[in-house]
């Protein structure tokens, strides 16, 4: 009889080690095979590193038939976004301008998961240099829900959230830069986090927007998150943004109550554009809050209003200059056939760019250019500072806050393509967080009915995600209070 592993945590995958159940290499076998069945339905995976997985397994073995104890994440199928450094194995970010490119070096973030025993599956489509919502940017075809095929996983890290959904792996590390792990968390019905900006190295992440990215983890469950984040968190001298803050074993104190908690609620998270549906499940989580002995108290944070529009001036900007490498004289693609240096430039960056990089790098060039750094650029930047004022005075009074992680449950693929307002908008309640440096996580907080597509007659049932956002660095409080109400809402 096969291995089915497609719902296991990794505590599943510890016991089964433990009692040599199963092998690690049995474990990698078990979720190959799973992703070579479900792989084709929804497209996840760009490439798979199967000898890397193996030998990793074999490792694992080694260490369990000597006796020695096992590293934290032994055994754990991992899959990686893209946009990430594996040694070795090819990092499209899901462009054509990057095809063909192969790591020279791994992240810092893998090579911990590694070092954790963590048997790193393959890397996992995004949306192109992880701009965009939906995971339809991707230069080799979309990822596809696993919830309903016919719609999106969210972005950029929908194929990291498609592939613990669809049971292809136990966990995933995706990035996120203004929601592009907790939204598609949201869509997919798992769990995903934002950490600290600074508390994980970016040291082998293809840069998006510096002052706004970050590494995370998504998973089945709170606890394999928390395991992960310890795992990759910390301290490292490749990156001088990553912060000297001591990381604790967020999995300690999980079970410890969460009452006298009090979490704000702030009421421009749930003003106009708020689906009905979703909001019903999110109120429904508040009172699950209410439950644990949380008292709920109303907030506001005034300046989310503008958000939005700080938020895609500071990041396109960066995207702008981050993105003018590839050039086709340094690495990745170039056009053959240009009769001059800048012709070259030009077609190079046609070619090689999809659509909506094109309109970021674009719109963050003008914002920088002459004449309108002042009236765009700066003045975000004075935005994003006010944003973050808003969540210190709030967290004076309040121990955490709770919000929807989207507006709306999966929208249906090419449903807001040719409309790029519309989907920067899906991301309205996680850019705030970006802005300041924040952590967060979405938990799944129930599901909501899908109106039928057409052909069909009934309409699928659409995880919903509530979003916790802590304190800068109080990480280990936002996985207790997640962990309590995942416990709890599983119960109701």
């Amino acid at each position: 009889m096969s291995l089915d592993v497609s719902r296991w945590t990794i505590a599943d995958v510890r016991e089964a080690l433990g009692s040599r159940r199963a092998t690690a290499r049995e474990i990698c076998e078990a979720t190959l095979a799973r992703i070579a069945e479900e792989n084709p339905k929804n497209n996840s995976f760009l490439t798979l590193t199967e000898d890397r997985a193996l030998e990793q397994a074999a490792a694992v073995d080694r260490q369990a038939a000597e006796g020695m104890p096992l590293p934290p994440l032994a055994g754990a199928p991992i899959a990686v976004k893209d946009v990430i450094h594996a040694e070795g194995v090819r990092t499209t970010c899901a462009s054509k301008i990057l095809g063909n490119f192969i790591a020279p070096y791994s992240a810092t973030a893998v090579e911990r998961l590694e070092t954790a025993g963590a048997v790193v599956v393959g890397k996992t489509s995004c949306d192109e240099f992880a701009m965009g919502s939906s995971n339809e940017n991707s230069a080799f075809g979309p990822v596809r829900n696993p919830h309903d095929l016919e719609r999106v996983p969210g972005g950029s890290s929908g194929g990291s959230a498609a592939a613990v959904a669809a049971g292809m792996c136990v966990a995933a590390l995706g990035s996120d830069t203004g929601g592009s792990i907790r939204q598609p968390a949201s869509f997919c019905g798992v769990v995903g986090v934002l950490p600290t900006y600074g508390r994980v190295s970016r040291y082998g992440l293809v840069a998006y927007a510096s002052s706004l990215d970050h590494i995370g983890p998504l998973g089945r469950t709170v606890k394999d998150t928390a395991a992960v984040l310890s795992v990759i968190a910390g301290r490292d001298p490749l990156d001088s943004t990553s912060a000297a803050v001591a990381v604790p074993d967020y999995t300690a104190d999980l079970d410890q109550p969460v009452t006298g908690f009090k979490v704000g609620v702030p009421r421009e998270y749930f003003a106009e554009g708020l689906a009905p549906d979703v909001r019903a499940q999110i109120e429904s989580g508040l009172t699950t809050l209410r439950g644990l002995g949380c008292e709920l108290v109303d907030i506001t944070l005034p300046n989310t209003e503008y958000a939005t529009a700080c938020y895609y001036i500071i990041a396109t900007a960066e995207a702008s200059s981050n993105l003018a490498r590839y050039d086709g004289v340094r690495y990745g693609r170039r056009s053959p056939d240009a009769a001059s240096l800048s012709e070259m430039y030009r077609k190079t960056r046609d070619l090689g760019f999809g659509t909506e990089v094109k309109r970021r790098i674009m719109l963050g060039t003008y914002v920088l250019s002459a004449g309108y750094y002042d009236a765009y650029y700066r003045k975000a930047q004075k935005v994003r500072a006010l944003v973050a004022r808003d969540f210190a005075r709030a967290f004076d009074t309040v121990d955490a806050i709770a919000t929807p992680t989207t507006p709306t449950p999966a929208f249906r693929l090419g449903e807001k393509a040719a409309d790029p307002l519309a989907m920067y908008l899906s991301d309205i309640y996680t850019i705030t967080g970006n802005l300041a440096g924040i952590p967060g996580i979405s938990v799944p907080c129930g599901t909501v009915q899908g109106q039928p597509g057409e052909g069909s007659s009934e309409g699928k049932r659409l995880p919903v995600g509530l979003q916790l956002l802590t304190r800068h660095f109080d990480e280990a409080r936002m996985f207790r209070l997640a962990h309590q109400f995942e416990l709890a809402h599983q119960k109701d």
